[in-house]
This record gives structure tokens, sequence and C-alpha cells, in this order.
């Protein structure tokens, strides 16, 4: 029985899983013998450099940090009210409905009493445009003016042939800029051509093609 273990032993086929797993340690012991002389083969001077770039990244780092750091800091003196005015803008707006409901009223109409106080209203509104202009609020003048998409919003076309299409003809709600920035846009009506207008620059363009 010794003797049929024993060369059943002698006679076992190696396993291919032993032999790759000697193999992989053997290449990982190569590398890792291979990294160590490749550190100990850096030079001195190149070892400089090399702590110079890494010094230079974390300093451009640093500084961009300080840039940022510091523009946030100006954004937060110069815009910190930007809510507060944006909210401080429906004073303007109850004064001014409050205007046209006490114009409309017929029961007002030419009295003494409305125009004392519409007289009031338009002493309240001036003081809060002077107040907010202090405060580097500004309104946007829009009347006349060609329609801009940065400033302005329409929300009705009035047909017109004595303007240019896309003239402010009608401001519905005054605008503001805080500084360089936009509060809110301005409500605008603006002209188009009548239905007579266009029909005659077709028929004048057809003449031409002709």
């Amino acid at each position: 029985m010794e003797k049929e273990e024993n060369l059943d032993k002698n006679n076992k086929k190696p396993d291919p899983s032993e032999n790759e797993n000697i193999v992989e340690e053997q290449t990982e012991k190569n590398e890792t013998e291979l990294n160590v002389k490749e550190k100990k083969d850096i030079l001195p001077e190149e070892k400089i450099l090399e702590l110079e770039d890494k010094l230079a990244r974390t300093f451009a780092e640093m500084e961009n940090q300080r840039r940022r750091f510091e523009k946030e800091k100006n954004d937060a003196f110069e815009y910190g009210g930007f809510v507060f005015a944006k909210e401080a803008l429906n004073l303007i707006d109850n004064l001014t409905r409050s205007k046209l409901i006490l114009e409309n009223d017929e029961k007002l109409k030419d009295t003494e009493a409305l125009k004392k106080a519409l007289e009031h209203l338009d002493i309240i509104n001036k003081d809060l445009i002077n107040t907010f202009t202090k405060n580097n609020i500004k309104p946007i003048e829009c009347l006349e003016k060609k329609l801009d998409p940065n400033l302005h919003q329409a929300m009705i076309e009035i047909e017109d042939d004595q303007k240019e299409p896309g003239t402010i003809v009608q401001e519905i709600q005054k605008g503001f800029m805080i500084k360089d920035r936009l509060l809110r846009p301005s409500l605008v009506g603006v002209s188009k051509k009548t239905e007579k207008e266009v029909e005659k620059n077709e028929e004048n363009k057809d003449n031409l093609d002709k």
C-alpha cells in the first residue's frame, strides 16, 4: 500500500494554477525591485525640479482660491441686498396700481380730493425712486427705444405705422437695474405694422420681383 501511495505522489501532475501564482508573484517582485531601483536612480536635481513643480501648482491653486474668495466677498458687498431690493419694488408697483384705481374712479373724477391724493402718491413715488437711486437701484428708461431682450420683456404688440416694428410704445411695469445687474426687466408693449401696411409692403415687394 505504501508503495502505491508513493507512486501516486510521484506520478501526480502539477497544478497549472500553482504555476500561474508563482509567475504572478515573481512578476510583482520584479516590478517592485524595478520601482525601488528607479527611485534610487532619480538624481537630486530631478527631485528638486519635481518639488518645485508641486510647489508652483500649490501656489497657483491657493491664488485661484484667493481670487474666488475675493470675488464672492465683493459680490456679497455689492449685491447683498439684491433680494431685499427686488421685494421693495412691490411698494412702487402698489403705488402705481393705487394711482390707476383712483384715476378710474368715476365718483372722484375732477374732484379736489383726487387731485391732492394723486399729488401725495407722486411725492411718495418720487421719494422711493430717489432712495433707490442713492443705493444704486435705478429705473430702466425704455419708452421709444428698441426692444432689448436683456432689459425688456414684450407683453403685447400694438399696431402703429408711425413707429419702427419692435419699438417700445407702452410701459406696463417699470424695470430696474442694481448697479450693472438686472433687478427685473421692464414689461412693455411694442409696435408692429398694421395689416394694411403689411399687405402694402408685400405688394410692393411682388412688383419689384416682377
